[in-house]
Formats: C-alpha cells, structure tokens, sequence
C-alpha cells in the first residue's frame, strides 16, 4: 500500500511536471505565434510602402515624361524668337508705301504669319498687352511714364512682346507703364520690377 501511494505520488509528480512542461512548452509556442505574427505585420508594412513607393516613382517619372515632352521645344522656341523679332522690327522699319519695298514687305508679311502659326500650333502665344493692366508675372516694366488720360499701372507701350509656352511664361513682354500724373492719385507697381 505504501507502495501504491508512493506509485501514486510519483504518478501525480511526473502528471504535474507533464503539465508544467506541456504549459511552458504553450507559452514558449503563444510567444513564438506572437512573435510571428508581429514579423508578419511588419513585412507586410514594409511590403505597402514598397508598393506606395513603386507607385511613387512611376508617377514621378510619367510627370516628368509630360513635363519633358510639354516643355522640349522651350529652349528652341526662345531662340527662334529673335527671328520673329528680326521680321516684326523690319517690318516696323519699312514703308508700305514705297513700290520698290512693296514686294519685299509682302514677303516677310507672309513669312512672319506663317513663322507666327507655325509658333501657335506647338502653343508658344504671343503676349502683346498694351491697353491692359500691368502683369508681373507676364511683363517685365522697362520705365514709367506719367500719363493723366490712363488708369495707373496700365501698359501704355509694348517694346517687345513677351511669349509663352503651354502656358508657361518663355518670355516677358518688355513695357511702359502709365503711372498717376500730376492731377491723378493711384495706386504704383513695384518699382523693383
């Protein structure tokens, strides 16, 4: 009988010792799981801002692809607008009313319409603003004139137009700009400009 109790306590010793080892070996497993599953989550993060980055990129480089395509021609565009400026300033310079240039003056008439389609079609536009308000983002003010019959900060005289390029400023149109005479009060432009 002692025997049997001793079987029995040794039973119940090695059922307990069982038991611990099975709940250490549960907890070892549930700390493995976590663990696991804490690598898991931070791979998958890793793996989204992967994706958002890829995603990035690629659309940075479509824009500047659209940005590379929109604004390739800007470089040429601006040196062919001496030309324009060469034909405008020779057309300014000769009379239309004398017969030997007549034919000549036609000619570059053609030139220029044709020269200024061609520069439309690829959208590098003209900015011709006299009459309107002064723009510092479009016209560069050359000097000021005092004028009283003109609303200040009016463009009263274009030197040479300004272009642009799919809405883009190429160029600044290089003005006079009308400032308050001596009976008129008004506001100024920025001086600096």
């Amino acid at each position: 009988m002692v025997d049997e109790q001793r079987q029995d306590l040794q039973d119940e010793e090695a059922i307990a010792e069982q038991e611990q080892a099975a709940a250490t070996q549960e907890e070892e497993l549930l700390a493995r799981i976590a663990d696991l599953e804490e690598q898991l989550a931070v791979a998958q993060d890793q793996a989204l801002r992967a994706a958002a980055d890829v995603q990035n990129a690629r659309r940075r480089a479509e824009q500047e692809v659209t940005k590379a395509h929109k604004f390739a021609l800007e470089r040429f565009a601006n040196d062919l607008l001496a030309v324009v400026d060469s034909l405008e300033r020779g057309l300014e310079l000769s009379s239309d009313e004398d017969p030997a240039i007549k034919p000549m003056r036609d000619g570059m008439e053609l030139t220029l319409k044709l020269f200024a389609d061609t520069l439309e079609r690829y959208q590098v536009v003209a900015v011709d603003p006299h009459g309107e308000p002064f723009n510092p983002d479009l016209h560069q003010a050359m000097t000021m004139e005092e004028r009283d019959n003109v609303e200040p900060n009016t463009v009263i005289k274009v030197f040479q137009k300004g272009y642009t390029i799919n809405e883009r400023l190429l160029r600044p149109a290089m003005v006079v700009v009308s400032k308050a005479g001596a009976g008129q009060s008004g506001g100024s432009i920025n001086e600096q400009a």
